[in-house]
C-alpha cells in the first residue's frame, strides 16, 4: 500500500510540475498575442484554441496532487463533533463519493478521448488547427489518478477508524 501511495505521489507531483511549466509558458503566449494585437494589429493565430485546451490540461494535471495534498474543500463543522471512528466513517464516505465522482467522469470521458484520437479531431479553423485528443486524454488521466487517490484515502480512513485513530489530515506539504 505504501509503495502505491509513493508511486501516486511521485506521479501527481510530476504532473503538477508539468502543469506549472505549461501555465508559465501560456503566460508568454497570451502576452505575445496581446502585444501583437495592440502594437501590430496582428494577433497570434490559434491562441484562443491553445489557451482553452491548455486550461483543461492544466486543471486535470493538478487534480491528483490537489487531492493527495488535502487541497480539496473539506467542511468539518459537524464531523469534528463526532468521535474518532465517526470522523473516519464520514471521511471514508466523503472519499468514496470523490472516488465515484471522478471514476464516473473518467469512464464517461474515455470514449470521447478515443474517438477524438481515432477521428483526428481538431479545434480551430484556418491557420492553426489544434488537436483535441491530448486534452481529452489528460482529462481521463487526471480523473483516473483522482479516483485512485480517493480510493487510497478510503482505505486509509477505514484503517484509522478500525484502530480508533482520527482520520489522517492531508496538508499541502505532502
Amino acid at each position: 500500500m505504501l509503495l502505491i501511495q509513493n508511486l501516486i505521489d511521485r506521479i501527481t507531483k510530476s504532473l503538477l510540475v508539468i502543469a506549472a511549466v505549461l501555465a508559465f509558458l501560456l503566460c508568454f503566449l497570451v502576452v505575445a498575442d496581446v502585444l501583437g494585437r495592440v502594437l501590430f494589429n496582428s494577433p497570434i493565430k490559434g491562441t484562443t484554441e491553445l489557451v482553452s485546451l491548455s486550461i483543461v490540461i492544466i486543471c486535470f494535471l493538478q487534480t491528483g496532487f490537489a487531492i493527495r495534498s488535502g487541497g480539496m474543500l473539506n467542511v468539518d463543522m459537524f464531523t469534528s463533533k463526532l468521535g474518532a471512528r465517526g470522523q473516519c466513517v464520514m471521511a471514508a464516505i466523503g472519499a468514496l463519493g470523490g472516488m465515484l465522482f471522478f471514476g464516473i467522469i473518467c469512464y464517461g470521458a474515455s470514449d470521447g478521448a478515443l474517438h477524438a484520437f481515432m477521428a483526428n479531431e481538431f479545434e480551430g479553423e484556418g491557420a492553426l488547427r489544434v488537436p483535441v485528443w491530448p486534452a481529452k486524454f489528460v482529462l481521463v488521466l487526471g480523473t483516473f489518478l483522482a479516483s485512485v487517490s480517493y480510493f487510497l484515502m478510503v482505505i486509509q480512513h477505514i484503517a484509522h477508524g478500525l484502530r480508533g485513530d482520527l482520520p489522517e489530515q492531508y496538508s499541502s506539504s505532502h
